[in-house]
C-alpha cells in the first residue's frame, strides 16, 4: 500500500467529512481521530477510495456513530 496514496486519500475525506457535517476540517480531524474513523480510512483503504466520497462519509459517519461518536447519518 502507497502511504502517499493512503495520506491524500485521508485529507480528502476529512475535508469531505467537515463540509458534511459543518465542522472545521481541525474539528472533524479530531472527531474522525477520537473516533477511530482515521484508523478506518487506514484499515479500508483498499475499498473505501473504490467509493464516492459521499459513501466514504456515510460509512464513516456510521462507524464513528458505533464507536461512540454523537453524529448520525442524517446530521
Amino acid at each position: 500500500m502507497n502511504t502517499q496514496r493512503v495520506l491524500s486519500f485521508a485529507v480528502a475525506v476529512v475535508s469531505e467529512f467537515a463540509v458534511a457535517h459543518n465542522m472545521t476540517p481541525q474539528e472533524a480531524f479530531r472527531y474522525l481521530d477520537q473516533h477511530k474513523g482515521i484508523d478506518f480510512i487506514e484499515r479500508h483503504y483498499e475499498v473505501e477510495h473504490t467509493l464516492s466520497f459521499d459513501d466514504v462519509v456515510e460509512d464513516l459517519t456510521k462507524y464513528c456513530h458505533r464507536m461512540g461518536g454523537g453524529l448520525s447519518h442524517d446530521s
